[in-house]
C-alpha cells in the first residue's frame, strides 16, 4: 500500500489562501455539508464565498416508477440544497448553481456537455474573481465525485484562470488524497451547525421520499472542521 501524505497542515485563516474567494463544487446535494460545510460557513462569514455548484440532479438516490417521480426528487433536492446553504451561510451566501447532470451518469471529459459546463463555470469564476476551488477528491469511490474533480480541474486550467488553486476534500474516501504536500484546516464550526444543515436534506436522511439511499451512521458523525488538500491545476485549455 502506498502511504498517503498529509505533511504540512495549517489553519486556513493563517495560510496563503486566507483572503481567497472560493468556488465549491459538490457532486450531489448534501456533499457540500458533509465535505466542506465548515469551509462554506467560514468564508461566507467574510463574503468570500463566490458560488456553490451542484453537479448532478441527485435523482439517482432513490428508485423511480416513472419520469415524473424522478423530476419530483430532483426538485426536492434543489430545495434541500438551497435550505442547507442558507443555514450554513446564515443567509449571507450566493444562490446555489445547478448543472443538472444525470445522477450516476456523468458526461465524459471532452464531450460537448462537459465542455459546455467547463465554459459556464470558467465564466462564473471570472465574474466572481474566484481564487480557489474546493472539489471532491479524485480518488473518491463514486463516479460523480470523480467527474466533479475532473470538471473542476478543467475549469482551473481554463484560459485566464491559471492563478487559481485547486483543493480536494473527502466525503466517502477512507483515506486522504495521495501525495498533497499542503493541507489546510478550517475553523471549528459553531455547535450543531453542520447537523442543522444536514437536516435540510430530508430525502437523504429520512423517509421524505420513501425507501432509498440513507446516510450510514458513521457518516452522520461529522467533524467540526474540514480538511482541504492542495492540488495544483496542470494544464491550460481554451
Amino acid at each position: 500500500m502506498v502511504a498517503r501524505s498529509t505533511t504540512l497542515c495549517a489553519s486556513l485563516g493563517r495560510s496563503p489562501w486566507a483572503r481567497a474567494r472560493w468556488l465549491v463544487v459538490a457532486p450531489h446535494a448534501d456533499d457540500e455539508t458533509l465535505g466542506v460545510g465548515g469551509l462554506i460557513a467560514q468564508v461566507a462569514r467574510t463574503q468570500r464565498l463566490g458560488a456553490v455548484v451542484y453537479l448532478t440532479d441527485g435523482a439517482g438516490s432513490h428508485p423511480h416508477e416513472d419520469e415524473r417521480s424522478r423530476q419530483a426528487l430532483a426538485a426536492m433536492r434543489r430545495q434541500e440544497a438551497a435550505l442547507s446553504l442558507r443555514r450554513l451561510t446564515r443567509a449571507r451566501g450566493p444562490e446555489p448553481v445547478f448543472l443538472d447532470w444525470p445522477d450516476a451518469t456523468p458526461h465524459p471529459c471532452g464531450s460537448h456537455a462537459f465542455e459546455a459546463a467547463r465554459r459556464r463555470l470558467a465564466g462564473l469564476c471570472r465574474r466572481e474573481r474566484i481564487d480557489a476551488i474546493a472539489v471532491t477528491a479524485s480518488h473518491e469511490p463514486h463516479c460523480d465525485h470523480v467527474a466533479a474533480f475532473d470538471l473542476a480541474q478543467a475549469v482551473s486550467g481554463s484560459s485566464g484562470l491559471r492563478h487559481m488553486v485547486l483543493f480536494e476534500y473527502v466525503v466517502w474516501a477512507l483515506q486522504p488524497p495521495l501525495g498533497p504536500n499542503r493541507t489546510v484546516q478550517t475553523n471549528a464550526m459553531p455547535g450543531g451547525l453542520r447537523t442543522l444543515a444536514l437536516n435540510a436534506h430530508r430525502s437523504q436522511i429520512g423517509p421524505a421520499f420513501g425507501k432509498g439511499f440513507k446516510l450510514p451512521p458513521w457518516q452522520l458523525r461529522m467533524a467540526d472542521r474540514d480538511r482541504l488538500y492542495l492540488r495544483k491545476a496542470r494544464h491550460v485549455v481554451g
